[in-house]
């Protein structure tokens, strides 16, 4: 009885740590503000993904355009995130996103590697990933609602 009571509890132990492990498999990171980003909030959407820096002028002119597609198009399945160039975490991205007044969100983690990314070089770079995580566009240099929203229907269209 007693080495098939440990088996059992070694079997639950197992499933347990594999789920835990899925379950966090399944995160993006964080957002500005700490709260997790699961990836079920991203996936079947379009996804547009800004790379920005408080000392990038352009970027600084490009935030209000990404503000406002974030709202023309939340109701479309797009998604509008940042991620910070210089890699800032916790508090200091916090309040870079505040002083930037960026109401987006804003990721913590860089996303480069799930969506495979091309190395961001240059300032400010955007990238359209699509429903199925494919990065359809990368778009250098400051972009405007006008444009992105024309850019999103042009690559719907595409199919």
């Amino acid at each position: 009885m007693g080495v098939r009571f440990q088996a059992v509890i070694r079997a639950v132990v197992s499933v347990g740590i594999g789920l835990i492990l899925v379950g966090c498999a399944q995160d993006i990171g964080v957002d500005q503000y700490g709260r997790k980003v699961a990836v079920e909030r991203l996936e079947g959407q379009w996804l547009v993904i800004n790379y920005w820096a408080q000392w990038c002028a352009p970027c600084r002119t490009e935030i209000p355009q990404l503000n406002t597609l974030e709202t023309q198009l939340k109701e479309q399945a797009v998604q509008v995130l940042g991620v910070n160039f210089d890699a800032l975490q916790g508090e200091k991205l916090r309040q870079a996103a505040e002083d930037m007044k960026i109401t987006f969100t804003v990721l913590a983690q860089d996303p480069a590697e799930r969506y495979q990314l091309p190395r961001a070089e240059v300032l400010p770079v955007t990238y359209i990933v699509d429903p199925q995580g494919r990065m359809r566009e990368r778009l250098l240099g400051e972009q405007t609602a006008a444009g992105l929203t024309a850019r999103l229907a042009a690559l719907k269209a595409e199919g």
